[in-house]
Formats: structure tokens, sequence, C-alpha cells
């Protein structure tokens, strides 16, 4: 049978990192710069663009300027980087303004839908010194708390990152962190969580599930962080008091973690949905190692088990994730955040914030080389939406300035410590 091809370049230090290039902050600052500048011209603010939320629409690129705003390698340029955020975010909202009317079950949506947009505003408005605007966006963002608590409240599943209730949370906990205080008031985000867990043991019970929480997406039990089980459970554990509210639901997060913990393969894999841990059926070369399904995804909750219970073992499955990510995690697929390279990079720096190992900043930083190098340039394959926040340069830009600055490093909205 013939072998189909490998869907990552082969890792030309995996047995070592002697011939690491010099990675100085000029140098690569100045790199960062260039993408930008090409994010500018290759996809200006307009909302034709506005399609597809923060993840693939011009609302991500409103995120990037935010994000590299916040650097100090740009300092000087905090609030021309702010405008030219707002410029996008902008675009976003006339977007949407124009394909009402929305039903308010779409418009919670944080990643493919407006209310990451609200929050993306909401925050530009405020670093743009804009209090009023900031604060009807901060205003629109928490009305749909209410949209999204009962348990069906979208038929496909309502329940994972992209769209559904952990999504929204996501874009809550990102908030707070941005205005220094609750956006959504932590009642009503308890309120949000206890209609997942409620969700989650309903399906499972239904199913029979090996795991006391369990979620489908569009019938498919995903496990991975962009539509799955890892991203709910991490979404879960990091709204404040929630786990400690109730036993009964730590017991049943802690055992559906632990479900996750094992399934995940020798080599340090993680299945993208249940019908895999059941069958077997994808082979070594199909495997992904993505963000959106595999290790880059699920070890953020692993990161976030360690950190709240302090067990070995997450700390061991997060560092069986960066060793797979290592050998296998330059894909073919381009330089995103979802399914690329950057996004792959960044498991390297939450592991060094982990460990303060710099062997992870060095492999973090020889995953932003590669993306340079001539022979991802002519092998890697062209994203659908090549400038966007998720699968394109957007989401590169912020991977690049956060290997400048990896003691705060943190995948978009990912943010674990």
């Amino acid at each position: 049978m013939e072998q189909r091809p490998k869907r990552y370049f082969p890792n030309p230090w995996l047995h070592g990192l002697q011939e690491t290039t010099e990675f100085s902050q000029e140098v690569w600052a100045a790199k960062t710069s260039e993408l930008i500048n090409l994010i500018t011209s290759k996809l200006p603010p307009s909302a034709a663009d506005g399609d597809g939320g923060l993840y693939v629409g011009t609302g991500g690129v409103g995120y990037m300027f935010y994000h590299v705003s916040h650097s100090p390698l740009y300092a000087a340029e905090k609030d021309q980087l702010i405008q030219k955020g707002l410029e996008y975010v902008k675009a976003a909202l006339l977007y949407t303004h124009q394909n009402v009317p929305l039903r308010q079950t779409e418009e919670c949506a944080f990643l493919l839908g407006p209310a990451g947009i609200y929050a993306v505003g909401a925050a530009l408005y405020q670093a743009a010194g804009s209090v009023a605007e900031a604060q009807h966006f901060c205003q629109l963002y928490k009305s749909l708390s209410s949209v999204i608590l009962p348990v069906d409240f979208l038929s496909c599943g309502g329940d994972e990152l992209l769209v559904g209730r952990a999504g929204y949370i996501c874009g809550a906990l990102w908030l707070q962190k941005v205005f220094g205080s609750p956006i959504v008031p932590l009642p009503e985000l308890h309120k949000v969580c206890q209609s997942i867990i409620t969700s989650g043991r309903n399906y499972a019970k239904r199913t029979k599930s090996l795991s006391p929480l369990m979620f489908a997406y569009y019938d498919t039990e995903y496990l991975g962080a962009a539509h799955g089980l890892s991203g709910i459970l991490q979404m879960l554990m990091s709204v404040e008091g929630f786990l400690q509210s109730d036993p009964s639901v730590e017991r049943d997060v802690r055992a559906t973690v632990d479900y996750l913990l094992s399934v995940q393969s020798l080599e340090g894999n993680f299945p993208a949905a249940t019908d895999e841990v059941r069958l077997k059926s994808r082979r070594p070369e199909d495997e992904l190692v993505h963000w959106c399904h595999g290790a880059p995804g699920v070890v953020y909750l692993m990161a976030k088990a360690y950190l709240m219970w302090q067990e070995d073992r997450y700390l061991q499955s997060c560092i069986k994730c960066g060793d797979l990510v290592w050998e296998k995690g330059l894909l073919k697929k381009g330089p995103g955040i979802c399914h690329g390279v950057a996004g792959n990079g960044y498991i390297f720096l939450i592991l060094y914030r982990l460990t303060q190992n710099d062997m992870y900043l060095r492999r973090a930083e020889q995953f932003a080389n590669f993306i340079f190098s001539d022979e991802f340039q002519a092998g890697a394959r062209s994203p659908d939406s090549p400038f966007s926040l998720y699968e394109g340069l957007a989401g590169t830009v912020c991977f690049l300035n956060d290997v400048l600055q990896p003691s705060k490093a943190a995948f978009p909205f990912m943010e674990i410590f």
C-alpha cells in the first residue's frame, strides 16, 4: 500500500538544538512589523471580510493589534496600533449590523460570531480612552448571558468554544482581565457553568459514556480544544470558585479530566473524538497534532489541572504533549494558531512558563524560525484565510510577539495562569 505523505515537516533539530539561530528582539520585532504591514496591505479593514468573527474575519485582525499594542517593544506605537485595531473591529461590527436580524443564540458565539467582536471592541475602545463606547459593548456582552442558560439553547450543541457556552465564558474571563473587574458578574457565570454541567451529565447518562461529563457538537463527541471536551473543561475550571461551590461538580470535572488523561497515547497525542478511542481508526500519518484537535490544545487543560490540583501526572501529560509537538508539530497546513506552526509553537511557551526550563523557550524560537525558512515557504499550504487570526498570519504575529515576552505568553484568550 502506498504510504500517505506526512502532515508535517521533519524537525531538523529533533535530536538537539546545536544549530540554534540567534533570536534577537530587534530582528524579530522587525520581522513581526513586516508581517503586520503585509496583513494590512492584503486585508484592509472592510465589512466585506467580516464573516467568521474573530476566527477568520476582520475582527481577529483587530485583536492582533490589541495584543501587539501591549508589548513594550511597540510602546512608541501603541496609540497607532490601537487606532488600527479599531478600524478592523468597526468593519467587523458593520458586517454584523448589515447581517441582522440574527437569532440571539447566534449572537452569543464568541470566536465565530458577534459576541467576540463586542469583547474585542470593548477592549480597544477602553484602550483608546473611549469609555462610553467600551461600556456599551461590555453591556452588550453581559446581556447575552441569559440567552445561553437554557440547556439546549443550540440544537447543534451549545457547550463548545467557538459558538457555545465555553466560548462565552472564555470571553467573559478575558474581559475581566482586560478591565480588572468582572464584566459578567460571577453569579451569572456560575449559572452558565451549571448549564454546562447539566448538559454534560444529561448527555453522558443518555449515551452511557465512560466519562461523567460528555458533550456533542453536530453529533460528534469531540475531545479537543476547539469544539470539544478539553476546551469546555478548561473554561469550567477557570471560573473562580465554581468547582469549589459544589463537591459533586468538582468530582465530575476531575473524573472527566482523568478520563481524557486515560486516552492520551504513549506518544502523547489525544484522539480528536470518542469514536477514535473506540475504533482506533486514525493512522499515524493521519494523526491530528493541532490546537483545535489534539495535544496542542488539550495541553492547556492538563496545565490547568496541574496548577489546580498539583498532581505530577498532569504535568507529565503536558511534557508528553510537548515532546510529540517537537517531533510532529511543524505542520504543512500553514503558519496559523488553530492548525499551524504558530499554534503548535505556543505549547513550548506554556511549558516554559510551567517549568522555567529554557529548553522549551529554545524550541519555541525554532518553531518561529521555521515559519520563515525556505523549506516552509516552499512546502506549506496557503490557508483559506491567510491573514486571519486563527488560520493565518495575524495569529503568527501574536505568537512571534509572545516569543519575545515568554514570561507573559498566552495563546489568544487561553490564559491559564
